[in-house]
């Protein structure tokens, strides 16, 4: 029988932030343009906060991130673009991608002509979106009634919200929308649940575009618990949170690290060594990769018979 995976896929998205969403995007790279990556932009911590504070421009850390390991030829400008300056003065902490991007930000049209702009500079073949091109923030409800606003703020909670939303209130970016309604595959995580996965699922086209696409949506877990109110959260937790969001039933498959099974899950959850030998808290590529064609293969075993 010929079997598909994702090398056979036209449209490839991915959605999320930081290093979890790089690792993936690194993975696939070879996909060149059929990879779409959709990035969290809500981040108001480090560099990138102290530049939103001032700038009032969208959070470009994660984006950053996300290019930097999309590179394939390292040369002065990859350097350059990771660089970050010590010291004590104004410059201090600050990564010159960053500044890079915001500086073009400026000087452009949209954020997403900075982003492409950088792209072509780093020969980056997949393409990167900002999940919304104008600036916004985290806000977590709480049990006791209280809207705790920011990413940074709300790792400091003790336990998990009740809900989360953006404020203010924002459009996705349309290209984003489009990516996602035309998907062979749509990726969710891995990296911190609240405040990396959840973002972009909180604009409303977003998830509408995700509910009534007919894209495969894998979201891959984490290897190890989170720090903060995200590690409260079960597998069957978060499974639960993104349903809530983007639809019943509407997540097809789950990657997670090996352990014990979850009956709740049992009709979705694929469970494999993911992890790096080196670093077992970081996923390995190839491994990734190999788990990604599995879950694509027995998705269309399973529809194969239903049909």
């Amino acid at each position: 029988m010929w079997q598909k995976n994702i090398t056979h896929f036209d449209r490839v998205v991915a959605i999320g932030g930081g290093h979890g969403m790089g690792r993936v995007l690194s993975s696939l790279s070879f996909l060149g343009p059929r990879l779409t990556g959709i990035v969290t932009t809500t981040d108001d911590g480090g560099s990138t906060g102290r530049l939103r504070k001032s700038q009032e421009c969208i959070a470009w850390g994660d984006l950053r991130n996300c290019l930097n390991q999309l590179v394939t030829d390292p040369g002065i400008g990859s350097l350059l673009f990771e660089y970050r300056f010590t010291g004590r003065g104004e410059l201090a902490g600050h990564n010159l991608g960053n500044l890079m991007l915001l500086a073009l930000d400026n000087l452009c049209v949209r954020p997403l002509d900075a982003i492409r702009l950088i792209s072509d500079m780093l020969k980056i073949e997949p393409q990167l979106l900002p999940m919304s091109e104008q600036p916004t923030d985290l806000c977590a409800h709480t049990l006791c009634g209280d809207q705790i606003l920011g990413e940074v703020s709300i790792d400091r909670l003790t336990t998990p919200p009740r809900a989360l939303s953006l404020n203010p209130a924002v459009p996705a970016t349309q290209e984003a929308v489009e990516a996602l309604t035309h998907a062979d595959i749509i990726i969710l995580g891995p990296g911190s649940f609240l405040t990396s996965v959840m973002p972009p699922l909180l604009l409303c086209d977003i998830a509408e575009a995700i509910r009534n696409s007919g894209a495969i949506v894998v979201f891959i877990g984490n290897l190890v618990a989170e720090e903060g109110p995200a590690g409260q959260l079960t597998l069957l937790n978060q499974y639960r949170w993104l349903e809530e969001k983007i639809g019943s039933g509407r997540v097809d498959a789950i990657l997670a690290p090996e352990g014990p099974a979850i009956p709740e899950l049992a009709h979705c959850l694929v469970q494999a060594d993911l992890g790096e030998a080196a670093l077992p808290h970081r996923h390995d590529r190839l491994k990734l990769r190999q788990a990604l064609d599995d879950v694509i293969q027995s998705w269309h075993l399973a529809h194969d018979k239903a049909g």
